[in-house]
């Protein structure tokens, strides 16, 4: 790992220079290829200085049963690594009744999920959540009102992302609010279905959104709509993705592994024991102030200053993540082992010496107290220790020493 400083007026030019730099596949219908959406939104994307790698797979009417039984969509899931998989079904399908969705949508949603992980490990799966027709369903009382529709259309579509454990572009919730706050803005085709140029344009700033996790406002890209219009659509698709990022389920490229670091201090010294977690598998590293550098997820760290800061770096399969945790150390400089000697004396075992030994107590990563067998006078004993014992603690008249344990011992 290298570390850069920057000044501060380099840094602000590489941050006006930042560019994010995306591979998204496709797999829809009709819905996705009216406009040609995918290019609409890798357009909008280099309109922003980022850049969208795109393909897409978009045959009429497909249903997310014959999405599965396709096999294009998994050459095409094959043929790169891809940074998003965006799965899109049959217009009606999800808002049709709830049994009939467990059982000819839901499994088939899960599935594609499931083997666009298996393909591309890195992937995340994204979602189309599409709208309800201009004046609903008539086939189905439930259904029969845009707004009845378009909610079902919203509660399957999280439901799907949840059972997939997956993510959503909620394109339906922003057509929704379009269609209550800008009545004169016209989303539809004449069959009241499928999307006008400004309904795609629509779902391009939404899908913008989601996966770069930036706003479109600004963006000087127009596929030949009003200009006060496309103002709108911007605005309302950046605000509905933004502010309610984990009800999407939306995770930025660059913080798929999310770690934590956490600390507590060993009894009466000023050895802390450090924990690390991951929401995945991962590989753990500290970066200690003394240039020490430690590898686990559970490790310890003696040093005789009263605060200090510690670097722990995550790396998973498919990303990185640090973290920066502030240690409050409140025992700095009450450890002293210059009055003690000690020694190897065989399997979990050690000699120590010292003056008069008050008490001993042992402790592993985690600072809980371990099981320990004394044997010998009161300046001269032998230690047999557990297998788990990170650090001895020995209290003497004139100070407290701690024995850090070497991994080979236990």
């Amino acid at each position: 790992m290298r570390l850069f400083i920057l000044s501060a007026s380099l840094l602000f030019s590489h941050l006006l220079l930042a560019q994010d730099t995306l591979r998204a596949l496709f797999i829809g219908n009709s819905y996705m290829g009216v406009n040609n959406l995918p290019q609409m939104v890798s357009d909008l994307s280099s309109s922003r200085n980022d850049v969208l790698y795109f393909d897409s797979n978009t045959p009429g009417g497909q249903t997310f049963q014959s999405h599965a039984a396709n096999p294009v969509n998994y050459q095409k899931m094959a043929a790169q690594p891809w940074d998003y998989i965006i799965l899109q079904g049959q217009s009606q399908e999800p808002s049709f009744p709830f049994n009939q969705v467990n059982t000819a949508t839901l499994p088939f949603a899960v599935q594609l999920a499931d083997s666009a992980k298996a393909i591309q490990p890195c992937s995340q799966v994204n979602y189309f959540m599409t709208w309800g027709r201009q004046n609903g369903d008539p086939q189905w009382d439930s259904i029969n009102t845009f707004d009845k529709m378009n909610q079902r259309l919203r509660d399957a579509y999280l439901r799907i992302a949840d059972s997939a454990n997956a993510a959503v572009s909620p394109v339906g919730v922003a057509w929704k609010y379009v269609r209550d706050n800008y009545p004169n803005i016209n989303l539809y085709q004449q069959d009241g279905s499928h999307p006008s140029l400004e309904g795609s344009y629509l779902a391009a700033c939404v899908f913008y959104t989601s996966l770069f996790h930036e706003p479109t406002m600004g963006s000087p890209y127009n596929p030949g709509i009003d200009q006060n219009t496309a103002g709108i659509l911007q605005q309302v698709a950046s605000t509905i993705v933004l502010d309610s990022l984990s009800t999407w389920k939306l995770i930025h490229t660059d913080s798929v592994l999310q770690a934590t670091a956490s600390y507590s201090s060993i009894p009466g010294s000023s050895l802390q024991s450090f924990t690390a977690n991951a929401n995945q598998s991962a590989n753990f590293t500290w970066y200690f102030p003394d240039l020490t550098v430690e590898i686990g997820a559970n490790v310890g760290f003696e040093y005789n200053l009263s605060s200090y800061q510690v670097m722990l770096v995550a790396e998973g399969l498919c990303d990185t993540d640090t973290v920066i945790i502030e240690v409050n150390n409140p025992n700095a400089g009450l450890v002293d082992n210059s009055f003690l000697t000690w020694k190897i004396t065989g399997p979990n075992s050690i000699q120590i010496e010292s003056e008069q030994i008050l008490a001993i107590d042992a402790f592993d990563l985690l600072g809980r107290k371990c099981p320990l067998t004394k044997d010998g006078v009161e300046n001269k004993m032998q230690l047999q220790f557990a297998k788990n014992t990170s650090f001895i603690k020995i209290e003497t008249p004139t100070g407290i020493a701690v024995i850090r344990i070497p991994v080979m011992l236990n």
